[in-house]
């Protein structure tokens, strides 16, 4: 049985939408403390620390299962960004996206008795048009709080594209989990049909 170590309603979706049988399951763990410690690390290295310190916290409490881990954060012009804190932090994410383009990392790993079986990641580019404050503040009135667990304030499947002139690199990279190499990992490591 497949577990993912996460709550998050897209990654769930996305293995729904597949068909895989799995159980969601969240990883107990200080995500900013983990994120503190690496430091300036390039935010890719960033994603997949994360993802496989939630995969590795999930595996060691259910030690024969595989474990699916994930992470994604945002960093636009060399600064990491993570979730909105609140309203008014979420604004001010939105003016510093402004006209610029968002990188979002996306990272997973799948773990077994407490050790990781496979790890990678994807990176898209998404880019911002420029949002007045008004934009901002209306957007915000009609996403929050739904946004507000959402790297980079946006749910692609609801309005977020509205912030965006362009974006580079798959859906699944954008919702937060490079989906065809993880199949590609399960079909590697027998757990689905090739």
């Amino acid at each position: 049985m497949l577990i993912l170590a996460s709550q998050s309603a897209s990654r769930r979706m996305m293995l729904d939408a597949v068909g895989l049988a799995y159980r969601a399951l969240p990883a107990h763990l200080d995500e900013r403390a983990l994120e503190a410690a690496l430091g300036d690390a390039p935010p890719a290295d960033v994603a997949l620390a994360l993802a496989e310190a939630k995969a590795l916290a999930v595996s060691r409490e259910h030690p024969d299962a595989l474990v699916l881990g994930s992470d994604s954060l945002v960093d636009v012009a060399g600064r990491r960004f993570d979730k909105p804190a609140d309203r008014a932090e979420a604004a001010g994410h939105l003016r510093h996206f402004s006209g610029k383009v968002m990188h979002l990392h996306s990272a997973a790993a799948l773990a077994r008795d407490g050790k990781i079986e496979w790890s990678g990641g994807a990176v898209a580019a998404l880019h911002v048009a420029e949002l007045s404050d008004a934009f901002i503040e209306d957007y915000l009135a009609q996403e929050w709080p739904a946004v507000a667990g959402c790297v980079g304030v946006f749910r692609i499947e609801a309005r977020g594209p509205l912030l965006f002139e362009a974006i580079e690199g798959d859906q699944f990279t954008v919702l937060g989990l490079p989906l065809l190499s993880v199949l590609a990992a399960l079909r590697r490591l027998g757990e689905l049909p090739s």
